[in-house]
């Protein structure tokens, strides 16, 4: 790697991985906690979706991060990293499902040793390159498990007619999770900005917000759905999932290293837009965004038609929850949700328009990206951006090719 780095590690960025890391553990404390108390309860059939999920999930999470360090062994710079790789543990702690523990060992320090010892900012820009993986490691997490396992307790919740103000927080928190993910992924490619277009807490909050909206609605929806037609759930999401990553496949993406192994970045792919938007190529993106959300938009319709023809076939569904106070409620989240995205890239979205931002040489052309700094930046941004193109200011030589790849889509 070079010893120069265009990026910045601050100590805010140190403190949210050490919370990251406690909120890991914590999460699979209470994972465990729900399995077992599920097992108490006899409901042996959700608590066997629920090991499925998170089994599924860390297999997931496992192989997309040893793929990763497959790419680039030779350029391991932790201690921690480098004495797995060199008595040959890297392999067998992804096997044992330890990968993504071995990653927050080599962030955090790395990171240590950046704050402690004042070192350069080729340490820091290592930092930012590892702790970019763990944040897009966690993204996956967030939709192959957390926003499924939401889904299916609170179809738990409404079957059992458990629902109560402590349930609802509870409820209201997970939503509130699932969104923050999505938010500091989005602020964690902002480090591969320039420092005048960093992204202000006042922009992440509201770019949390208008997930949370968009995310409440789309999530209770399918458990409302799944609630009362728990079978067909499945057949909605094997049918819908598939057609999203044949769109997926048709944005050309270009992430990994092998050909291979890009089908299942299109699969995770589909996944996340089962449940939220997430920009993977560049184009005409005000475009995309307005035919995916009027798509979804519909889906969710239908789940909750479905829903209200169940609640009106059996009268004891209207203790619970009212069709005609449910529906237009989560619709006018839907709504204000979009209506706050579109605030949020008017006034708040930090715009680079008169910046002029390099992109690296050896990109030569737009490239692809599989995860975009933005999640929708701005077409007429891109265009400008690409306008004022010119020779790198600091070179991207040995670092991992999905960081040059997202870089140059950054400026593209």
């Amino acid at each position: 790697m070079e010893e120069s780095f265009p990026f910045h590690y601050s100590l805010l960025d140190y403190l949210f991985t050490l919370m990251g890391l406690l909120l890991f553990l914590l999460d699979i404390a209470l994972d465990i906690w729900t399995v077992v108390s599920l097992y108490k309860d006899g409901a042996y059939v959700y608590m066997a979706v629920l090991i499925f999920l998170l089994l599924g999930s860390s297999v997931l999470l496992q192989v997309f991060s040893w793929l990763w360090y497959s790419d680039y062994l030779e350029k391991i710079e932790t201690k921690v990293e480098k004495f797995a790789k060199n008595h040959s543990l890297i392999k067998p702690f992804h096997f044992l499902q330890l990968g993504v523990y071995l990653r927050y060992a080599g962030v955090i320090e790395i990171s240590t040793t950046h704050f402690l010892q004042h070192t350069n900012s080729f340490t820091e820009g290592v930092a930012v390159y590892l702790n970019h993986d763990l944040q897009m490691l966690r993204l996956f997490e967030t939709f192959s498990e957390s926003a499924p396992q939401l889904i299916l307790m609170m179809s738990i919740i409404l079957q059992r007619r458990e629902l109560e103000i402590i349930t609802g927080l509870k409820i209201l928190t997970s939503a509130a999770a699932i969104a923050s993910s999505v938010a500091m992924y989005h602020r964690c490619m902002r480090a591969f900005l320039p420092e005048k277009r960093k992204m202000s807490w006042i922009s992440t909050g509201v770019y949390f917000l208008w997930n949370l909206l968009v995310i409440i609605p789309r999530v209770t929806a399918l458990a409302l759905f799944c609630s009362v037609l728990p079978c067909y759930i499945i057949a909605h999401f094997l049918s819908l999932w598939m057609l999203l990553v044949l769109v997926a496949w048709s944005q050309k993406t270009n992430l990994m290293e092998h050909r291979g192994w890009e089908w299942l970045f299109r699969a995770t792919v589909g996944l996340i837009w089962y449940f939220c938007w997430f920009n993977i190529s560049t184009g005409s993106i005000k475009s995309k965004t307005i035919l995916y959300y009027s798509f979804m938009g519909l889906d969710t319709v239908m789940l909750l038609c479905f829903w209200s023809w169940k609640v009106f076939e059996y009268e004891g569904c209207w203790s619970s929850l009212n069709p005609y106070m449910v529906i237009p409620t989560l619709l006018g989240l839907y709504v204000i949700g979009i209506l706050v995205k579109t605030i949020y890239y008017k006034r708040f979205h930090p715009n680079g328009d008169q910046e002029k931002i390099t992109e690296p040489a050896e990109e030569g052309q737009l490239r692809q990206a599989a995860a975009c700094y933005d999640m929708e930046t701005d077409l007429k941004q891109r265009e400008s951006l690409h306008a004022t193109a010119a020779a790198p200011a600091h070179p991207f030589t040995g670092v991992p090719n999905r960081h040059r790849k997202m870089a140059a889509n950054f400026y593209s």
